[in-house]
């Protein structure tokens, strides 16, 4: 028996829901995020893409939550790595309220940057590219980049010390954290770290920027 894939939010829900969390979206914005939503909603089943099934949750956790750093660091145009990319997120929410930044998608599971891909090119999002690769392995193949991002990190010594490090020394990190994370993060050497931000209807979740320091 074929399981029924969910529906997007409505175009009005979209807009208040964006709202709680201080953005505003054009009319191709929402059409953007309900074509990538259907996607994700029908990948999912055979890509584990999120655990997440419910589309309202899903906006709120997935799309909001990522968008809210183009209000709050706030970010513009520029080259944007998201490292671990997964389902897209934070990458793909941010290109689409910033379609002018360069966007690469680094995601080392084949599977899911198959869909990444697909999401790219069914969105027309042009300066969007999705790397295979473990972000370990890269380099110059990214650089020079004003902006670094992850959602999804468990380890995250290594991986600012390879952001941090002289073939990547991008100056400026965007990280979706737990509480509880705060504290170790703060011990890795090479970063000034700004007050943190509280991402909206989240009781644990922060978005903590920061600046290279450098040699």
């Amino acid at each position: 028996m074929t399981q029924t894939v969910p529906s997007p939010p409505t175009v009005d829900t979209i807009r208040r829901v964006l709202g709680e969390f201080q953005i505003t979206v054009t009319d191709d914005q929402v059409s953007q995020i309900q074509q990538y939503m259907r996607m994700l909603l029908t990948w999912n089943d055979k890509v584990n893409l999120t655990a997440i099934r419910d589309p309202l949750e899903i906006l709120y956790r997935h799309f909001c939550e990522s968008m809210y750093a183009v209000a709050a660091v706030p970010i513009r145009n520029g080259r944007l790595a998201d490292i671990g990319s997964g389902g897209g997120f934070p990458g793909l929410p941010i290109q689409i309220m910033v379609p002018d930044a360069e966007l690469f998608l680094v995601e080392a599971n084949v599977k899911k940057a198959t869909f990444l891909a697909e999401v790219v090119r069914e969105l027309g999002l042009t300066r969007a590219r999705v790397i295979v690769s473990r972000y370990e392995e890269l380099g110059e193949e990214l650089t020079p980049l004003d902006f670094i991002c992850s959602r999804a990190l468990g380890e995250f010594a290594p991986f600012l010390t390879w952001a941090h490090s002289p073939q990547v020394e991008v100056p400026k990190m965007i990280l979706w954290i737990g509480g509880r994370d705060l504290e170790a993060i703060r011990k890795i050497e090479g970063w000034t770290w700004r007050e943190p931000i509280p991402v909206p209807h989240s009781l644990r979740r922060l978005l903590l920027v920061g600046d290279r320091i450098t040699p």
